[in-house]
């Protein structure tokens, strides 16, 4: 993502923070990066997930329930173990595995919809983090943007904007390599601080 875009999406966020469910997170006990291969790290060495180098930016652990396959269904199926982790902040990043796929789009919505309302019924902040969808045009972002704001939670879009047409930056055609794990866990902890989920 060009430095202008991520500038323009801080100050959209951080003006909006007053309206995030749970904001600020103040119940449970641990960070939880919920999501698919994207989340486990998959094209990078061990460490350098992009949980594991966001937790060391922010200086916390972030319990990494990555799960290399996951569509929002299977996300939605193994929900209780991130809630067993008794989480304050969740960073949701699912929807990659639907695009591909072909899941219907309402239904990968409904899903996503079902995990938010059960996580903030917890008390939980919830952050979703976007993926692009895997066809020409990107059909997730307006979708996405909408249950974030129906939802009132934080909205990251398409994690991979800067990464994925950047061959230095990725390990295969879908998942970025050490550096480009890196680049998200950067824009991650622009934007968490600047919101003020961490202190800065």
């Amino acid at each position: 993502m060009q430095s202008g875009c991520l500038l323009a999406l801080i100050c959209l966020v951080a003006c909006s923070r007053a309206s995030f469910t749970n904001f600020p997170p103040t119940t449970g006990q641990t960070w939880v990066a919920f999501g698919d291969s994207l989340t486990a790290g998959t094209g990078t060495t061990e460490g350098h997930d992009y949980p594991a180098l966001l937790g060391k930016r922010l200086g916390i652990e972030i319990l990494n329930h990555g799960e290399p396959g996951d569509t929002t269904a299977a996300g939605l199926a193994r929900l209780d173990t991130v809630l067993a982790a008794d989480p304050r902040v969740v960073l949701l990043c699912l929807g990659g595995n639907d695009g591909l796929q072909r899941v219907p789009l309402a239904e990968t919505v409904a899903n996503l919809t079902t995990i938010i309302a059960q996580l903030q019924g917890k008390g939980i902040f919830v952050v979703l983090i976007g993926v692009r969808s895997a066809s020409l045009l990107d059909q997730y972002n307006q979708p996405f943007e909408q249950l974030a704001r129906e939802a009132n939670t934080l909205y990251i879009p398409n994690i991979l904007a800067g990464v994925l047409a950047n061959p230095k930056l990725m390990a295969d055609q879908i998942h970025p390599n050490d550096d480009g794990y890196a680049e998200i866990a950067e824009r991650l902890e622009k934007i968490l601080r600047k919101v003020g989920v961490v202190a800065r």
